[in-house]
């Protein structure tokens, strides 16, 4: 044998008899898990009839959207539907993706909340508020 061959053969049983040195670890029974859900029982006595359950509150409305960030420093709210932001202290005031935009017998679109303001079409605005005030 050459010497590559020895030291391959001896690396081999050198590695595979750590394997065999170790002993394997003692093997413990877990209680068996509960089913996730309780199983019906048949109820023998007819259920009562009961009283209009109150509907649940409606989930509070999101202040910020998942992929628009909110303006700069101004008090908004996320309007899911609009898909922007609504100014809370501008009347139709609205802001997107560094633009704001105003409804005034029109639209128009500004950088800023106090313009100035240009004007711009229903294609110059996002698709929710185009749906909305239309022109």
């Amino acid at each position: 044998m050459n010497a590559i061959t020895r030291i391959t053969v001896l690396t081999l049983a050198l590695g595979l008899s750590a394997c065999a040195v170790q002993r394997p670890e003692p093997t413990t029974r877990l209680p068996p898990i509960p089913p996730s859900q309780p199983s019906p029982t048949p109820s023998t006595t007819p259920t009562p009839s009961k009283p209009g359950i109150p509907a649940k509150p409606a989930k509070p409305v999101p202040r910020t959207s998942a992929s628009f960030a909110p303006p700069p420093g101004g008090n908004s709210h996320w309007d899911q539907k609009l898909g922007v932001y609504v100014l809370d202290d501008q009347t139709n005031t609205f802001y997107r993706q560094r633009t704001y935009y105003r409804w005034n017998n029109g639209w128009s679109r500004s950088i800023s909340p106090n313009g100035p303001w240009e004007e711009t079409n229903i294609h110059g605005v996002p698709a929710g508020l185009g749906k909305q005030f239309g022109e």
